[in-house]
């Protein structure tokens, strides 16, 4: 209770923050009562995305190990979802999806994060393909079929699961921000062997905020799954899904909270457009990245940031002239 005070009502900047998340979350909920039958789907996407750039920036801007296993932990929701969803309700699916991914993730931390650098990402990296060569030989051998069909749900549903998730996540992070536990993690990600000399368990701080990051993104597997209608290896545990986070962090601002968010949002709306209106959106879409993220090192945050301090000192020096 302590730490949700301090995080949403310790100061008026706090308050306020609590007041626009409240009221922002308040209003997408209203969404599908006043627009067509396809805007609610077309946002549970964008959030979908939201909650992957989120997911990745926790832990690995946070810490500065580069992750790329969010197509594993995506692909075995869906995959869940998939096997269960006919016998389980759409929330017990998200829940054993969120599961098995903390515990896959807390699995591969512990085996993982003792190594560092290039040697962890290539590892994560490794666990899609892993998975994605693994089902299609499991389906060869034993099933002999190629991906499984899975129950539908409206677009209202799909989209207020994602909005849940969302929701739950962006709380999440922004209390875990204020906790020990994110102070550790950022003692990480500037020098690790301090943080470690300084009482910080510094494994198994990432073990556990590598876990806490993969539950929902398996959540959201489960969720997307039923607006796709069937999935196999290739779509499940497609590799874009392990780099377009990155992509989408770094676009908005690894170091800002809400930096992803902005990122995530934009970067589908760009994309979205490009597969609407061209056939070469993979090529103008890679380039447009490139060239963003050479203009921008900081993201579109960064911008924010660059503006608001020429404001600043252009306002100090206006004061002092004046005096």
């Amino acid at each position: 209770m302590e730490l949700i005070k301090e995080t949403f009502w310790s100061s008026k900047p706090a308050k306020i923050q609590a007041i626009v998340i409240i009221a922002a979350i308040a209003f997408m909920a209203t969404v599908p009562g006043f627009t067509g039958s396809y805007t609610p789907l077309f946002i549970a996407w964008t959030m979908s995305y939201v909650i992957l750039a989120m997911s990745w920036n926790f832990f690995s801007g946070k810490t500065g190990y580069i992750s790329l296993a969010s197509a594993a932990f995506y692909g075995l929701g869906m995959y869940i979802q998939a096997i269960f969803g006919r016998e389980i309700p759409l929330v017990g699916t998200m829940l054993l999806s969120a599961g098995v991914a903390f515990a896959v993730g807390l699995g591969l931390g512990i085996v993982t994060l003792r190594l560092r650098g290039i040697y962890f990402t290539i590892f994560t990296f490794g666990l899609a393909l892993f998975l994605n060569k693994f089902v299609h030989w499991y389906e060869g051998l034993f099933t002999r079929t190629k991906g499984r069909m899975v129950k539908p749900y409206d677009n209202e549903t799909i989209f207020y699961a994602i909005l849940i998730v969302f929701a739950v996540m962006l709380v999440l992070i922004l209390i875990m921000n204020k906790s020990r536990f994110g102070l550790s993690l950022n003692c990480i990600g500037q020098n690790e062997d301090s943080a470690q000399h300084v009482g910080v368990n510094t494994t198994w701080t990432k073990v556990l905020a590598f876990a806490i990051t993969a539950a929902p993104v398996g959540a959201v597997g489960a969720v997307m799954s039923t607006a796709i209608g069937y999935v196999d290896a290739d779509i499940a545990f497609k590799l874009l899904a392990s780099f377009f986070p990155v992509l989408m962090a770094i676009f908005g601002g690894m170091h800002h909270t809400y930096g992803p968010i902005l990122g995530a949002v934009v970067f589908y709306l760009l994309q979205d457009y490009l597969i609407k209106t061209t056939g070469y959106y993979m090529i103008i879409f890679g380039v447009i990245m490139v060239v963003i993220v050479l203009v921008m090192p900081k993201g579109l945050f960064g911008i924010v940031d660059t503006i608001m301090a020429k404001r600043r000192r252009s306002f100090d020096g206006e004061v002092i002239g004046d005096v």
